[in-house]
Formats: C-alpha cells, sequence, structure tokens
C-alpha cells in the first residue's frame, strides 16, 4: 500500500514547491509597486541559504524580471536595490545558477546600475557583481568588454569601505595572466590564459591600480586590507613593471614592501601572513627586490616555511609550500637557507602521511574535506622538493635519503591526479642531475621504468619534463641507460622531435644526442632510421637555434669513431654534406658555424668518409675561408677539418697534402703560426709538420 503512495506524494511535495515559488514570481508582475517591492523583500528571505528554492526561482523566470525591474528608471531605488540584493543571493546558489544569471546578460545590467548616484544601490550592485566574478563559470573578460568599466571602477573605490572590499575583489579573480611558463614550472595559482589584446595586468596597471589600492592596505577594515593585499599579488605576479612600481609605493610615510614586512608578522591572521608573503615573493621573483634582501632571507622565507607546518591547515601548508617553491626555484643560496630551517625537507615528508589515522582531526565535515584534497598536499611537497634540489647536490642527498622518498615519487608518477603526476616528475628531474643519484638510487628503484610509461600517452606539459628526465637518465654514466634502449626508447624519442611543441622537440633530439654519445653502431643506425634523411633536414631547418644545436650535437656524436664515421658516411654522407653546406651558407651565430665545422672535422676524420670532403671543392673552400675567419673559434674548428686531411700516417695523404697546398692552405698555415692566439698557433705548426714528415 505504502508503494502506491509514494510516488503521488512526492509529486504533490514538489507541486507544492513550485506553487510557492510561482507565488513569488507572481508578485513580481502586480501593477502595484509598493506590492512588487515587498514580494521582492519576501522572495529575498525565501532564497537565503535554500538553494532548492533559488533553483525553482530561476526555472520559472524569476531573474529577467528582476533585472527588468532593476534597470527600470520608474523603479524606486529600494526597489532596484532589493532585485540586487536577490540577484546575488541567487548567484551564491549553485554554478548552474551563476551560468542562467550569466545567460540573462546580468553582468552588463548590474554595471550599468554602477552609474547610479545612490552608494546602497551601487554597493548592492558590487556585491552582487562580486559574487558573480568570483565564481569559476564566468569569464573574466567581461569586465573588459566594455574600456569605460574599469575608469569608473577605480573612481568608486573611494566611495566606501563596502565599494572597496568589492572592487578589489572583483579585481583580484578577474586579473588572469597571458603568458605562463611550460618548461620551469610555476607554483602561483594564478597559471591562467586570457585573451590577445593587452594583458588583465596592464590594463590595471596602466589606470592606476596601484595608487588607486595603495593606502587600502592600511584601512581600518581588516576585510579591506586584505582584497587590496591579494590585488597587489596578482598584480605583481611575474610583472616586473607593477613590481617595480610597488618597492617605491610610499603609503603614510611608509614603503609598500616595509608594510607588506609587518603583515608577516606571527601576531597577524594567518591569511594575511600568507598574502604578504606572496606580495614579497613575487616582487623578488620579477626583480624588483634583491634575494639576499633581508626581507626575503629574514621575514618572507622563514614565514613561509612556518605555513609548512602541522599545525597549519591543508590549504595553508600547501599554499605555503607552493609560494615557498617559487620563491628559492632559481636561486641556490634561498635553497640552502631554506633547506636548513626548521627541519624543512623532513617537515615535508609529512604531507604524504596526511590525513593519518591518529589525526587530530575531529571535525567530520573538516576531515572529509581534508580527504579529498590530500593530493595538494602531495603535489605541493613535490614541488617544494624539485625546487630545494634543483642545484645543491648536499640537498639532494638529504631529500632522496628523507623516508621512503624514492618510493614515493614512483607512487606519485602513477597517481591519477595530473597535478601530482607533473610535480612527482618535476621532482624526479631535479633529483635526476645528481649523478651520484643516477647511479645509486636512481637505479635501485629502477625509476625509468615507471618514466617509460608517463611518456607513453601524457599531456604535453608532463612530456616535457618527463623527457628532460629522460635525456638525464640517458647520459653515459647512468646505469638506466641500457634498459631504456631496450624499452623502445629510440622510436619515442623520434617521435618527439616531429612535435609542434618546441621543448618537446628539443628534448627529444637532446635525448637522442646524449644516447648516441659513445654508443655502439647498432644505437646509432637505429637512431638514424628512426629519424629518417628527411626528419634530419627538418631539425637543421628549424627556426629555433636550440633544436639546431642539440641536432648538429647529435650528428657530432654519431659521427664519432672512424668505423662507424665511415659507416654512417657510407649511407647518409651525401645527405649530411648537403646539411654541413647549407648551415655554412646560412645566417647562423658562431656557436652553429663552430659545431657544423666541427662535424666536418669528425668526417675528414674517417678512413673512407674523408674522400665526401676532398672531392667537394666548395667544402673546401668554406674551410679555407673560415681558417682566415674574424672569429677564432671557427678558426680553430676549421684547422682540425685541415689537420685531420693532411694527416701523414694515413693512406693518400700526399695526394690531400697536394691538393690543399694548390689551394693556398699552406700560406694560411705559416700565417696562423705567428698568431698571437696559442691555441691557433700550435695548431698551425702541427698542421705543418704533416708537410714536412
Amino acid at each position: 500500500m505504502a508503494c502506491v503512495l509514494e510516488a503521488p506524494l512526492r509529486m504533490s511535495v514538489l507541486s507544492e514547491v513550485t506553487a510557492s515559488s510561482r507565488h513569488y514570481v507572481d508578485r513580481l508582475f502586480d501593477p502595484d509597486p509598493q506590492k512588487v517591492l515587498q514580494g521582492v523583500i519576501d522572495m529575498k528571505n525565501a532564497v537565503i541559504g535554500n538553494n532548492k528554492q533559488k533553483a525553482n526561482l530561476i526555472v520559472l523566470g524569476a531573474v529577467p524580471r528582476l533585472l527588468y525591474l532593476l534597470q527600470q528608471e520608474t523603479s524606486s531605488t529600494e526597489l532596484r536595490t532589493e532585485c540586487a540584493v536577490v540577484l546575488g543571493s541567487l548567484a551564491m546558489g549553485t554554478e548552474n545558477n551563476v551560468k542562467s544569471l550569466l545567460d540573462c546578460h546580468i553582468i552588463p545590467a548590474l554595471l550599468q546600475g554602477l552609474l547610479s548616484p545612490d552608494l546602497k544601490f551601487i554597493e548592492a550592485c558590487l556585491r552582487c557583481l562580486r559574487t558573480i566574478f568570483t565564481s569559476p563559470v564566468t569569464p573574466e573578460e567581461l569586465l573588459y568588454t566594455d574600456a569605460t568599466v574599469i575608469p569608473h571602477l577605480m573612481a568608486l573605490l573611494s566611495r566606501s569601505r563596502y565599494t572597496q572590499e568589492y572592487i578589489c575583489q572583483i579585481f583580484s579573480h578577474c586579473c588572469k595572466l597571458r603568458h605562463w611558463h611550460s618548461c620551469g614550472f610555476k607554483s602561483s595559482p594564478q597559471p591562467l590564459l586570457c585573451a590577445n589584446g593587452p594583458d588583465h595586468q596592464t590594463i590595471l596597471f596602466n589606470h592606476g591600480a596601484v595608487q588607486n589600492i595603495a593606502h587600502l592596505l592600511v584601512s581600518t577594515s581588516y576585510k579591506v586590507q586584505m582584497q587590496a593585499l591579494k590585488c597587489f599579488s596578482v598584480l605583481a605576479f611575474e610583472n616586473p613593471q607593477v613590481s617595480m612600481t610597488l618597492v617605491n609605493v610610499l603609503v603614510d610615510g611608509e614603503l609598500l614592501p616595509q608594510i607588506f614586512v609587518k603583515m608577516l608578522q606571527r601576531d597577524k591572521p594567518i591569511e594575511m601572513q600568507l598574502t604578504s608573503a606572496k606580495c614579497l615573493t613575487y616582487m623578488c621573483r620579477a626583480g624588483a627586490i634583491r634575494t639576499d634582501d633581508n626581507c626575503i632571507v629574514l621575514k618572507t622565507l622563514p614565514c613561509l616555511v612556518r605555513m609548512c607546518s602541522k599545525e597549519r591547515l591543508l590549504e595553508e601548508r600547501v599554499e605555503g609550500a607552493e609560494t615557498l617553491a617559487y620563491l628559492i626555484e632559481t636561486d641556490v643560496e634561498l635553497q640552502r637557507i631554506a633547506s636548513i630551517t626548521d627541519h624543512l625537507i623532513a617537515m615535508l615528508a609529512d604531507y604524504f602521511k596526511y590525513p593519518s589515522s591518529v589525526s587530530a582531526i575531529t571535525d567530520i565535515k573538516r576531515l572529509d574535506h581534508d580527504l579529498k584534497h590530500a593530493h595538494e598536499l602531495r603535489q605541493a611537497a613535490f614541488k617544494l622538493y624539485a625546487s630545494l634540489g634543483a642545484n645543491d647536490e648536499d640537498i639532494r642527498k638529504k631529500i632522496i635519503e628523507t623516508e621512503n622518498m624514492m618510493d614515493r615519487i614512483v607512487n606519485g608518477l602513477s597517481e591519477s591526479s595530473i597535478k601530482v603526476r607533473l610535480a612527482a616528475v618535476r621532482c624526479l628531474h631535479s633529483l635526476s642531475r645528481s649523478v651520484q643519484q643516477l647511479r645509486t638510487s636512481f637505479q635501485d628503484h629502477a625509476v625509468w621504468k615507471p618514466l617509460m610509461k608517463v611518456l607513453q600517452n601524457a599531456p604535453d606539459e608532463i612530456l616535457v619534463v618527463a623527457s628532460s628526465t629522460l635525456c638525464n637518465l640517458l647520459l653515459e654514466f647512468s646505469p638506466s641507460k641500457e634498459p631504456i634502449l631496450e624499452s623502445g626508447a629510440v622510436e619515442l624519442l623520434c617521435s618527439l622531435t616531429q612535435s609542434e611543441n618546441l621543448a618537446l622537440r628539443v628534448n627529444g633530439i637532446w635525448a637522442l644526442m646524449n644516447m648516441a654519445f659513445q654508443a655502439e653502431q647498432k644505437i646509432k643506425s637505429d637512431i638514424l632510421r628512426g629519424l629518417s634523411t628527411e626528419q634530419l633536414f627538418q631539425l637543421l631547418s628549424d627556426s629555433d637555434v636550440n633544436v639546431l644545436m642539440k641536432t648538429l650535437g647529435l650528428l657530432r656524436n654519431l659521427l664519432s669513431t672512424r668505423p662507424h664515421i665511415d659507416h654512417i658516411m657510407s649511407s647518409h654522407g651525401k645527405q649530411i654534406m648537403q646539411a654541413v653546406t647549407l648551415i655554412l651558407e646560412g645566417e647562423h651565430n658562431i656557436e652553429v658555424k663552430e659545431q657544423t665545422l666541427c662535424i666536418l672535422a669528425n668526417i675528414a676524420d674517417g678512413t673512407t668518409a674523408k674522400e665526401l670532403i676532398m672531392t667537394n671543392d666548395d667544402i673546401l673552400q668554406k674551410i679555407k675561408y673560415y681558417m682566415s675567419h674574424s672569429n677564432a673559434k671557427l678558426q680553430l674548428a676549421a684547422m682540425f677539418c685541415i689537420s685531420n686531411l693532411v694527416w701523414n700516417e694515413e693512406e693518400g695523404s700526399q695526394e690531400r697534402q697536394d691538393k690543399l697546398r694548390d689551394m693556398g692552405i699552406v700560406d694560411i698555415l705559416h700565417k696562423l703560426s705567428q698568431s698571437s692566439d696559442p691555441n691557433l698557433c700550435d695548431k698551425a705548426k702541427t698542421a705543418l709538420q704533416q708537410y714536412l714528415a
């Protein structure tokens, strides 16, 4: 019997809710303005904290009517203000609510409302705008569509502490970066891309954001101070122009960095300490504050280390570690100081044990939240370990000796969270710079296996760091080199050289270059087969000098040891000579041409391969030209070619010497033997001795 009643019962409840909601919407259409106002006030009270009611009212079409009333000149200011309040309350519901409001073009309507002379109405519009712009579904660009909006918001900053709080909050949420480093890493929480045109930081800066917001840091309202502080952190991030300006701003006779330092003090709320530490960190990384400045070494760095302690909340520990990772990322001295501050390396190990079974968290809601976000702690710890170990061998050793560290990294490489995987690869990359660790810990834990797995089908940002790590694992002294080769690395790396992503092309060719160093002939042949002549030419004509240099480095490594040189030149000689000619004739820098001449010197060292040079008058003329070049490096490289060609212990040396003498090479050698450069002088004398022997 109960089963039969259940469905109709549910329906009747639903229809009751919808009916009561419809009653609210119907009242918005009453001809009596007083009744409309009372209807909006009742609606406001009904939706507070009631997401179901909010969704019902949106479905029943309340939003277009509220927006109509808000924009009507005939509506009383009180009614317009109440409409803005209700719309703000609807926006505080789910993301779908915000999407519905955006679909009704709420933003232009609210921005128009800011032109009203009434402060209460302006504050209600700003509060609603703040709620909408802080939602992840709102495109930041909507704030910048109309060029008059930003200057008007700047002008409204002086109206009240509420306008200050809301406008600063809107700015800090709508200031996104266009460029974000992909090779190095940025630990800041703003790696978001914005559309073309001037970036948001520049627009806000050009409209006087710094001058208009600076004095709010000393406001009597904590909320205003915090929003101003957050604003400066997003304005300064990766922005030398803003950061250099901030350093010299005075507020009540005090420089801004000094104000930030005061906000770092332990008696200030944690949120304030963290955000001011971020401001100082970003100014330092943008080059506005020196890394050895006391405000960084004695104030910012220790504050961020404090944030990593287990007494802090999960999100504070995450933000503290990520900001610290960014602060010390490129500075060896800061890395050393951080590594010995408050046992940081051991403290970070706790990030992997959280929440523990004996956790002190008694709040069930908090525990549930932290379990869902524990992966963020692991990500932050990997990032900070990566920065700490970026340069110093002793620090790397300490990190690796931290309990189960290599196992944690290996586990991190296969986590479901892409951010954790990326951070684990970064950490591995940082540690792979250690010759000692490549020979020991990396081998003991067969790190190459999960790394090769990561390389199979990862997004580009992971591929870039993973392939950089592979470059290190392929160095000739690394025991991992052999098993990596056996697991199909040649094919994988050759495919990377065809990527449209520049960093991946560089890493692919770099890893092949390392692989070819002192390798056996089979590996070299595999590389050439995998790359194909066509791809080799493609790389040699790449617009990026890094790709070109690494490709030349690969060729040089392939063409080493005589049997290998002769073998490769017998099958690929024509194409390689063509490539060398192209580069020596092209508009390239000294390093590129020097590397190319070194390749020729290697070819000249072959037994049969040297004939490819001797029968190519064009190449011989180029070598002669570079012997008399104004750059000593190029002269020396050309001399190596000549030395190898005239070496008299080898078959056919007499004919080669005669041909080169007829070209005027001996005259140049005599001239160079008088050179003030000792290297050139010695090399010329050695070559001349071959003629005398």
